[in-house]
Formats: C-alpha cells, structure tokens, sequence
C-alpha cells in the first residue's frame, strides 16, 4: 500500500518553500512510499561524507549534483558514473561541485547524491506528465540520453490497470528488444508493468504532481531500477471543467435532436439571409413541430406568426436557434434564459474565433447562470433526419440512414453534405461544434451511442475541450459501434518548453493517437478515409476471426492486396491443404492457390462465383477480399451482379461475412462498384487500397469491442 501521508507532507513542504522541483532525495523519499524501486544511494555534503557513504554501499557508485536548480543534471557535468574507489569519489565530488557551479553560479547546491552502481539492463523511460487535453498521462519508451531523440515511447491514460500497463509493453517499435534478442535474457514484465502501474497511481492520487521522470529504468530478467527520479510540480491550480453526468447530457441532447418546438432568433424573409434560409430549411424540410420566428420587425415569416421576443412565444421552446449578429447575442441569450428553454444553437461567428474571446467568455457566463447549454458559437447548425430537423443556413439533406457525422469546421461540414449527396449515404445526424463553447463531441457521443437511428459515428476534430470526458464516452460506446474520428494537426506541434524528457515527448501528436487507441476510437488518416469509414461500417458485418483471403483474378492486384492488408493489420489466412485443393479445382492450372488464390484474367463468370462460394462457406475463413480485373469474359456488371447474389444467398443461410472488392478496368467499373455497395458489398473502383482500409477499419472496431475470440 502506498503511503500517501508520507507523500502528501512532503508536497506540502515543497510548495511552501516555492519549489515546483524536488531534489533527488526528496524524489526517492517518495518513490519509496509507492513502491517504486532505487538503488541505495545517501546525500553527501562533503568529500569525506561521499568516501563514506560509498564505502558503506559498496563500490562502483555514482555521483549526481542534487540541487533544485539543476534538472538537467548530465548537461551541467553533474553525473559521474562507475567510480570504484574512494580517490576516485573523492575527486569525483569536487569535479561535481566545481562543474555546477560554472553551470550555474547562482544555483542553490544541496549535495552531491552517491548511488550504488546498477548492473547491465535494458534501459527504459517510465514517466508521467500533464496534458492539456487528457490531464494525466503515462508515458513507456526506450530511455537513456537518446530518448528524445528515438522517441519511441507510448501514452496511456493514468490510471493504469494491470491489463493497460502490460499493452505499453508491446506497444514501442522496439518491443521485441524487451522479450531478448541475441541471446540475452527477456526482461521482468511484471516489474516494468508494475513500474508503470504505480507511477499512475502516484500522479493520480496527486494532481499536483505535474511530471515524472524515471530515466533510465534499467530492466533486467530480475526487475527493473529506476536509476535516476525527476518530479515536478504544478505551478499554479488546475482549470475547473463543468462536468454533468449521462443522464443530463441525454436529457438536452434529447430535446436538441427530438424537440417539440424551436425557435429562430432572427428569422427573415429576406431570401439570402441566414434567418430566411434556416427558416426555410425547417418548414421545407417537414419538420412536424411548432416553429416559432422570432423578429421584432415582422409580424410573419414564411406563414407563420413572427414574434418580437422569444419570451412572446406561448407554451414551451426546446431549441432557439441564433441567426444574428454576434453583438447581439447576449442580450437574446438572457431572454433565452429566462424563457427556460434548455439549448441555444448559436450560428452567429465573432467570438472567440477572431480573437473575441471576452464575448464568448460573457455568452457562456449567461448561459450558465440561466441552465442553458450551447451549441456553437461559429456554426453552420445542424440536421437530425429522423425528426425530419433541418436546422441551418446550408443545403437541405434528408436522407435517412444510420451514420452521425460532426465536424468541427464549416467547410468540413459542408464536404460532409457533399460526400453523403454524391455517395447517396444515408445519415441519422450532421451536427457542428464550432468554437465548442459548451456542448462538444463527448455529447454527442452520449447521445449518439444509445440512439437506435445510429449505427456509426464520424467526428472531425481539431482540438477536444476535454479529452477525458470524451475517452470515458468513447470507451463505452466504441463496445457497441463504431467511433470514427478525423483528428486535425496530425503533425508534430514542436517541442514545448518542459522540465522533463517525458513532457517533451509528450508535445506531439503520438498522445492523440495511443490514447484515442486505448479508447477504442478507429482513427481515421484523411478527410475522404474518414467519409469512407463512415459509409462502409454500417455495411460489413463484424467479422468472427482474422482469417482473410484474398480472391484476385489478376496477380499484380494480388500483390497490391497483400500490401495493403499488412499495412492495415490484417491477417492473410495460411491455407490448409485441403482447403487449397479445393481452390485448385476451380482454378485453371496456371492459375495459382495459396493467398492470394489468383483464378487469372481470362476465366468465366462461374469460376469467381465458385472461388467465392468456397470462400464464404468454408467456416475457417472470416473475410475476403476480391480483386477484379475488366475483361469481356466477365464485365464489370456481370461480377457485381453474381458476387451480390452469392453473398445473399450466403448470407440467407446464415453466413455473413465481411466482403469487400476492389474493381480494375474501364469506367464501367464505377457504376458495379456502386451496384455492389448498394448490394451490401463496399467495393471501389481503380484502388486497392481503399477496400482493405475500411475493412481493416471494421476489424479494428471488432476486436475493440471484443467480437472476435480470442
């Protein structure tokens, strides 16, 4: 058990001095109270206190320069390693000294630390620090002086469970060097998971604690020793986020997606005006319930009675939606309030996106005081389809279907409008966060995980307001469907300005991308990746094992195939000799079996429909990919029409299995690929890549989710 009394005194005892770095000595203080294994090691503060010290613990030792003003210890010369006699430490105190003090004159020198030497191990970097989007993280890396220049390290939310902890292991490119290369022993995975578990627990029981650093942590087959210790504190008090529990967010989101009433602050009907367009956009787009205009200088907007205040309105408002000018908002805001109606859509740009950030710090103050919850500022509004809710200035799109899709930006939602039109996908919801004033994606997804019109969630992002509001919603929607997220500034944001190896290695974008793994979340690479994954998900069934074979009637897509799959984390399936005996009777002689099985370019419509069949029927195959090749001995139509009938056919007996194509040849293949997407079956012309990609993307999901055994 970790001893936190001991721990919490000695914070207190830092912050009051005005410290935010411990020395080492107060660093092993508390790596003992958790657990957390050092070498022996005492604080000299002579020469002679060295020799002593070093002859009590036994040579070879290590001399470190312990002063809070130094973290960088080896960059002022104040780090010697493998003195073996009592000259040796003797001069090696002195060089310490003599080397901090031209380091830094005005440095405040406590000691010189002597440390009992550490055998051979592996070395690696255990730490935790503070981001400003997920608070605490771990960190597991390759350590030494080259840590920052490897990077190979890996994030996790903290705290760990034993299961997380042992993941970071296998989660560095050089794991493989952890299980022993080149005869050398595997290192003691329990001890470096255990490192990392209590290196979490340490930072979550107190916040304070802004970074640490165990570096090295010198592993070995018989535990891992964390040679040097680095902790930070925070200067200053964390920023307060409002939280609210899933039965208030439902509870909005609920009359935000399926209101009653809405009404539109500053509704016109002066064509080409945002308060005439949403206007229209509602009453064309059916919406059944009451629409309220509200305009002080109308008496009716498209037929329908104009109020001159929203507090006019008789009876209940769910939503407002704001369509004026920014400078007018708080002024409606208050009446909003005090109206009780529960959201406001906010259109109008001018806040904090131009710098104007008093403005949206007064709008959000108002929305706060009266129980108001915000949508926007800076947006292009909103479409739920099952209400028949158009709530925008943009085109109109009414196609029903299960996919929800946000954005973060106006244009990238207006792209959305444009892929879901030309793809004819069917959408549950098109919604924009803007400037994220108040509700954000971690809403919606409380929303959208347990709507039944949704089967998939897409989300372009450029920033989250709360990281870890959003991971705990993701983690429990992500075990249900799909969560499919764009995060912009996939490029390394530059060396922040941190006290510690592992706050410089957090400054990128590797944080984003472990932690939105460790969520479950299928992150998407592209915008076009992103719209695709969103399309397809909802299409393929969620596959039952890794097998995948390829079914190609060309060898160079083959090939493409193959790649693709590795690149995406698919398993390409060893073919039993039965199995591929059975290939073989329905594939010329030229032909070849194995995976890819290649039937060759020149063979008739039954030879893809029974490779296919076999493919499908045989149980110990979970998925396929086919490659197809444009000849006049099967045209593009001709395949599409019998792969769309085996499969279901397959699948009216039971047998539903994720199949995807990727169609070479002539334009002819645009218009099978579209036949075959509509027929359950995402196929895409002139690419090999796209197919397994959005395959890959669904197995990603499944295994998230826990639906493949094993």
């Amino acid at each position: 058990m970790a001893d936190r009394e001991s721990v919490r005194a000695l914070i207190d005892k830092v912050r009051a001095s005005g410290r935010t770095a411990l020395t080492a000595p107060e660093g092993k203080e508390i790596c003992d109270a958790y657990g957390i294994t050092i070498p022996a090691e005492a604080l000299a503060t002579s020469a002679d206190e060295a020799v002593s010290s070093a002859e009590e613990m036994g040579f070879p030792v290590v001399l470190k320069i312990v002063s809070p003003d130094i973290l960088h210890k080896t960059e002022a010369g104040g780090v010697l390693v493998g003195l073996g006699s009592a000259e040796e430490v003797r001069a090696g105190h002195d060089k310490i000294i003599t080397n901090a003090t031209a380091y830094s004159a005005d440095a405040e020198i406590l000691g010189v630390q002597v440390q009992q030497m550490l055998p051979p191990g592996q070395e690696v970097i255990i730490g935790a620090t503070t981001d400003p989007t997920f608070g605490k993280i771990v960190a597991f890396g390759l350590g030494g002086v080259l840590v920052e220049v490897l990077k190979d390290v890996t994030f996790r939310l903290a705290p760990l469970d034993a299961g997380e902890a042992a993941s970071m292991l296998d989660s560095i490119a050089a794991a493989e060097v952890l299980k022993g290369v080149r005869g050398a022993d595997p290192v003691d995975r329990d001890a470096l998971a255990g490192l990392l578990q209590r290196v979490s627990e340490l930072v979550d029981d107190f916040p304070e604690i802004s970074e640490v650093d165990l570096n090295p942590v010198f592993a070995s087959a018989s535990g891992a020793v964390a040679a040097d210790v680095r902790i930070l504190l925070a200067d200053g008090e964390p920023r307060d986020v409002p939280k609210y529990t899933e039965e208030e967010i439902l509870a909005v989101m609920e009359r935000i997606m399926k209101p009653r009433s809405v009404a539109v602050i500053g509704a016109s009907n002066e064509a080409g005006k945002i308060g005439n367009s949403v206007m229209r956009n509602l009453v064309d787009g059916g919406f059944a319930g009451e629409i309220y205009p509200v305009n002080p200088k109308a008496d009716s907007i498209c037929d329908r009675k104009a109020y001159r205040s929203i507090g006019d309105i008789p009876g209940e408002v769910d939503v407002a939606v704001f369509t004026i000018p920014a400078k007018f908002v708080p002024g409606a805001l208050e009446e909003v309030g005090a109206k009780g109606v529960p959201a406001a859509i906010l259109i109008p740009s001018g806040f904090a996106e131009t710098g104007n950030v008093e403005a949206q710090d007064e709008i959000v103050a108002i929305a706060r005081k009266h129980g108001v919850r915000l949508l926007g500022p800076n947006i292009y509004g909103y479409y739920y389809t099952p209400s028949n809710l158009c709530a925008t200035f943009c085109t109109p799109y009414d196609v029903q279907g299960s996919v929800a899709l946000t954005s973060q930006s106006g244009g990238i939602g207006m792209a959305i409008l444009g892929y879901s039109r030309t793809s004819k996908m069917g959408v549950s919801a098109i919604v924009g966060f803007g400037n994220k004033s108040d509700l954000d994606e971690d809403d919606a997804l409380v929303f959208f995980g347990q709507d039944d019109n949704t089967q998939c969630i897409a989300m372009h992002l450029e920033d989250l307001k709360d990281g870890r509001a959003f991971v705990a919603a993701a983690r429990e929607v992500s075990k249900k469907k799909p969560v499919v997220v764009l995060k912009a500034g996939r490029t390394a944001l530059g060396a922040r300005a941190a006290s510690s190896h592992t706050g410089a290695l957090a400054g990128d974008d590797k944080v984003y991308d472990d932690i939105l793994r460790q969520a479950g979340v299928i992150r998407a690479p592209g915008l076009n990746d992103m719209l695709e994954y969103a399309r397809a998900l909802p299409v393929l069934p969620a596959p039952q094992g890794e097998n995948v074979v390829i079914i190609t009637a060309a060898g160079g897509s083959g090939v493409l195939l193959s790649d693709a799959c590795a690149d995406n984390g698919l398993t390409l399936m060893d073919i039993p000799s039965d199995l591929d005996a059975a290939f073989r009777e329905h594939i010329p002689p030229f032909g070849a079996a194995g995976n890819p099985v290649d039937i060759t370019g020149g063979e008739p419509p039954a030879t893809f429909e029974a490779t296919i069949r076999l493919g499908l029927d045989d149980p110990r195959i979970h998925a396929l990919i086919l490659g197809y090749w444009h000849t006049i001995v099967t045209p593009p139509m001709v395949f599409a029409e019998l792969v769309a009938r085996v499969v279901e056919e397959a699948r009216a007996r039971g047998i539903d299995k994720p199949v995807v194509a990727s169609l070479a040849g002539d334009t002819e293949v645009e218009r099978a690929s579209e036949y075959l997407f509509d027929h359950g079956v995402p196929a895409y012309p002139y690419t090999t890549e796209k197919p397994v990609a959005v395959l890959g993307a669904k197995y990603r999901w499944a295994r998230t989710a826990g639906l493949i055994p094993g």
